[in-house]
């Protein structure tokens, strides 16, 4: 139910990040992501009815992302939260609501049964989480009646974490890349750059393939008409298996939102 390749929204603001998200849906995108901590869930909300209004995409093929930030995970601040951010977002109902990071008030016990409730309440229809290690993911499917649907994550060529593929293989959910290409650096990383040689396309398609050939999804942020196609174009990209190979043995390792 992932698409392959969302808009990061991140940093997006204001008119510009308005017409970003208008030009994404127009070229196809179908995968919007955005946060609480972001601060434009607005713009983003404006973006994705602007299109619908123009009847460049219907709004049910289109699947929207927030995340709850961990000064709104209390009980009694939650739900308020939420209910902000599906107005601001100008939707019905929040198609996927990550939690942001478990830290801060998060408890499994208390936190994840409000998750529960919202989408017993049609606020929510699907439920996420964000930043999860394997343990943590085994305690949240424990506590959660609704079935975990994403698991969003840092992973690039400089980060990457293979027993959080290998739990989603084994649980039935998404791993939605984010930061896929590693801040920039994958310009300046030699194996990165020669994979892309070889195929005529840029380090950043190469980035998203790879994350692709490992069954990911990814949200790359961009705004330029020029990089969002670029970006979702890399989606139809195929590796040959020595280039995947290539890029896994790169031998260093760059976190870039660290705990």
């Amino acid at each position: 139910m992932v698409p392959p390749i969302g808009l990061g929204t991140m940093g997006l603001d204001g008119d510009a990040g308005r017409e970003a998200v208008v030009t994404a849906l127009d070229l196809g995108y179908r995968h919007l992501d955005t946060a609480q901590i972001y601060g434009n869930e607005a713009v983003v909300g404006a973006g994705l009815n602007d299109a619908v209004d123009r009847g460049l995409v219907d709004r049910d093929d289109v699947l929207v992302a927030t995340k709850v930030w961990v000064d709104d995970l209390a009980p009694d601040r939650f739900r308020e939260s939420v209910e902000e951010s599906r107005e601001k977002l100008g939707v019905d109902a929040i198609d996927l609501l990550y939690l942001h990071r478990p830290r801060g008030p998060y408890d499994p016990a208390t936190t994840l049964p409000l998750f529960d409730a919202v989408v017993d309440d049609g606020l929510v229809r699907h439920v996420g989480v964000s930043n999860f290690t394997v343990d943590q993911l085994a305690t949240a499917r424990a506590r959660l009646d609704a079935p975990i649907v994403a698991h969003q994550t840092e992973y690039h060529p400089l980060f990457r974490r293979p027993a959080l593929l290998a739990d989603a293989r084994d649980h039935g959910y998404a791993v939605v890349a984010y930061s896929p290409l590693a801040g920039g650096r994958v310009f300046d990383l030699d194996p990165i750059v020669l994979v892309a040689e070889k195929y005529g396309v840029s380090p950043a398609a190469v980035s998203i393939a790879w994350l692709r050939a490992k069954g990911m999804a990814t949200i790359p942020k961009a705004s330029s008409t020029e990089h969002l196609r670029s970006n979702l174009a890399a989606a139809d990209l195929v590796l040959d298996e020595e280039d995947v190979e290539r890029i896994d043995a790169i031998d260093r390792e760059e976190e870039l939102y660290p705990e």
